[in-house]
């Protein structure tokens, strides 16, 4: 199998190895090394943590009643529930079942250690917080930041689809990419805390041991494409598959380029681009943006929305040999245009000429909190800057 061109054929044919091991290598090859084993400070960490401890209190209970509506479908058509409703209803509940510490009760204490279930502190999500304090010396809470709520509501819209192929890709791609997350999270753990890694009781029942549960939940998971895949929509899954791993991966991708900002406010790496995506741009600046809206002749014209920010924060990423650059009036302001679509997505403004203005509106909002605008004359330039200069 070549796996950057990642056969669908594979998914049928009989290997000698494991689909889920199959896909997972494809994965790796296509969208290279997982972002948690980037090497990390404890600020960043710091940082991550109380997001990812959101995913894990959220996952298992958005995995159980992602099935919800099917259900409801069959009772309003009054029907028998289809094969595939069942089939990945039963992986689900067993999923959260096992996320809420139910599995590894009944496996110490057989049958009898069902009504001690109630004692709630083996619930994975608690246990990640129990490391997270011993990490950090303090306790933290889950943060269901804009970034994560977002993420969490695009998995469960996968999770949850009416399609079979598509909630079966978001399950085996969830469940494939949380192994590699989670042995990256705690290779990196250890690495930037020198902690030990048994003591690190979240991360050792998933992927630690001799007898690992993620690896688990991976085969089971991936069995479904036999029940679920015909052999004609392979490809539909593997485009499935690939849309939800990358969902997954962006979202660890965007926490680990979370930074502090004025001690209080959050700073985050927005990613831009102009309209044709000839030119595409990183810049460093807070999760709550404040911008202006001026009135002078050319951002009337093109609907610049600005927020300046210092030359360091900004990054090109490909396409500046495309941008071309205007100057009218006193020259000192040099606005930079892509040459293919005609789009200003930032230029070097007459207030701020060492640094750079860039246009909210060619920013990506998935990393965008929220937005506050001032009005700025620009219509009457000297007058409205000398005005903010006195405040």
């Amino acid at each position: 199998m070549t796996l950057s061109l990642a056969s669908p054929s594979e998914l049928q044919r009989p290997s000698e190895m494991p689909v889920g091991e199959l896909l997972a290598r494809r994965a790796r090859t296509l969208l290279g090394p997982h972002p948690f084993a980037a090497e990390m400070s404890k600020d960043q960490v710091a940082r991550l943590l109380p997001e990812y401890f959101a995913m894990s209190q959220a996952f298992p209970y958005l995995q159980a009643g992602s099935q919800k509506d099917l259900i409801f479908d069959a009772i309003h058509r009054n029907r028998d529930l289809p094969r595939d409703v069942e089939l990945t209803s039963v992986v689900a509940n067993f999923i959260c079942w096992d996320e809420t510490g139910g599995h590894s009760r009944v496996l110490q204490g057989g049958n009898a250690a069902l009504p001690g279930i109630l004692e709630i502190e083996n619930i994975h999500s608690k246990l990640f917080g129990k490391d997270a304090a011993r990490l950090l010396g303090r306790a933290i809470q889950p943060n269901y930041s804009t970034r994560t709520s977002r993420y969490l509501r695009a998995l469960y819209g996968g999770l949850s689809s009416r399609a079979p192929i598509v909630r079966c890709a978001y399950m085996v791609a969830f469940e494939l990419h949380a192994a590699e997350m989670i042995q990256a999270l705690w290779n990196t753990l250890v690495k930037t805390f020198d902690a030990r890694s048994d003591d690190l009781e979240y991360f050792r029942i998933h992927v630690g041991g001799e007898d690992p549960a993620e690896k688990y939940h991976g085969e089971m998971t991936s069995r479904l494409i036999s029940e679920l895949v015909p052999a004609d929509c392979n490809s539909l899954f593997l485009t499935e598959f690939d849309r939800a791993y990358r969902l997954s991966l962006d979202w660890c991708g965007d926490l680990i380029r979370i930074e502090s900002f004025d001690g209080n406010r959050m700073e985050v790496e927005h990613s831009g681009r102009c309209h044709c995506g000839s030119v595409k741009f990183y810049v460093r600046a807070p999760a709550q943006i404040a911008a202006v809206k001026c009135n002078c002749s050319i951002c009337q014209m093109s609907g610049f929305l600005h927020m300046l920010v210092a030359d360091d924060k900004l990054r090109i990423e490909c396409g500046e040999e495309l941008l071309t650059t205007y100057q009218f009036n006193t020259n000192i302001a040099r606005h930079t245009f892509c040459r293919i679509c005609g789009v200003k997505p930032f230029y070097r403004p007459r207030s701020n000429p060492s640094g750079f203005s860039v246009n909210i509106r060619c920013l990506d909002k998935t990393t965008i909190e929220s937005i506050t605008i001032d009005d700025f004359d620009g219509e009457n330039w000297e007058q409205a800057i000398r005005s903010l200069q006195a405040d």
